[in-house]
């Protein structure tokens, strides 16, 4: 039986539009019930850029806003890049930093963070890098939150490279959080995404735009058929990458839900046994009482 994925959004696609009365999405805390019932998708990965300048009383306003509209945030996502193997002073102030976000990510009952790490493809900057996110899940597990590598040019670009480190790291807190684009500019989008679709809690479905039915720069079937063959059943957001002003970003949105909608929904075949499975429970519960 097909596991079931549910379709999220990367808050980063409304970036132009929020702010805009008109769009229905006039502040960031309108963002969870416009996902919720606009765009019908049911939970929300937030880049720490759209945060900026948040305190403790706007971070728990959005939170309401999220339980409210039954559209919780599920994964905080850091822009920068994190250079994991700094031991210079500067390194104190990138621990603090991550304890501040991870502050944050528990108050907003979220239970993951998404990183990338800063480094170059060698041995040294490998090791290093493993002892510097070790450090850091450490310090995050007093929130209870995991750590989520996502590709990123350098020592993580390569899927093979990226689940190594994982595997060294080791531990239930460390994940990977892959997208679509990034397995696409690899040698091979599928075997980049079975590969570390095993080790992810959540997936970017990365949208580039569409044109005549069809989605722009990479085979978006291909690429949900590649996570289904290895069992995924975590979340899965939609993503808009390179919005332009003419981007029309809710019709694309929109476009990329009932694409993603109809390749992750079990197959009919399933959704008629599970019928006829109900149907033989109900006469049992007949007899009982008979």
């Amino acid at each position: 039986m097909q596991n079931e994925i549910l379709l999220t959004l990367s808050a980063g696609s409304l970036r132009s539009i929020i702010g805009k009365p008109e769009s229905g999405v006039p502040d960031i805390y309108a963002v969870p019930a416009f996902t919720e019932r606009q765009l019908r998708l049911r939970g929300l990965n937030i880049p720490t850029d759209l945060l900026k300048g948040f305190g403790v009383q706007q971070i728990d306003k959005l939170r309401d806003s999220a339980d409210r509209a039954g559209c919780p945030v599920l994964l905080l996502i850091e822009e920068k890049p994190v250079d994991f193997t700094d031991r210079s002073p500067t390194w104190a102030e990138t621990r603090q930093r991550l304890k501040v976000l991870g502050n944050a990510a528990s108050k907003l009952q979220c239970p993951a963070l998404a990183v990338r790490c800063s480094a170059l493809d060698t041995d040294e900057a490998f090791e290093m890098t493993a002892r510097g996110v070790k450090t850091i899940v450490q310090d995050l597990d007093r929130f209870e939150l995991n750590l989520l590598l996502t590709p990123h040019e350098g020592l993580t670009a390569d899927p093979a490279r990226l689940t190594e480190l994982i595997k060294k790291i080791g531990g239930f807190r460390i994940g990977s959080y892959p997208s679509f684009a990034a397995a696409a500019k690899t040698e091979s989008t599928d075997k980049a995404l079975r590969r570390l679709a095993p080790y992810a809690q959540a997936i970017s479905a990365s949208i580039q735009g569409f044109k005549a039915g069809k989605h722009i720069g990479f085979d978006l079937d291909a690429c949900v058929e590649s996570i289904l063959a290895v069992g995924y059943a975590n979340t899965l957001a939609v993503d808009l990458v390179n919005v332009g002003a003419k981007t029309n970003v809710v019709k694309d949105i929109e476009t990329a839900r009932e694409m993603l909608s109809a390749l992750t929904s079990p197959p009919e075949t399933e959704l008629e046994d599970l019928k006829d499975l109900e149907a033989l429970f109900e006469g049992d519960e007949e007899e009982v009482r008979e």
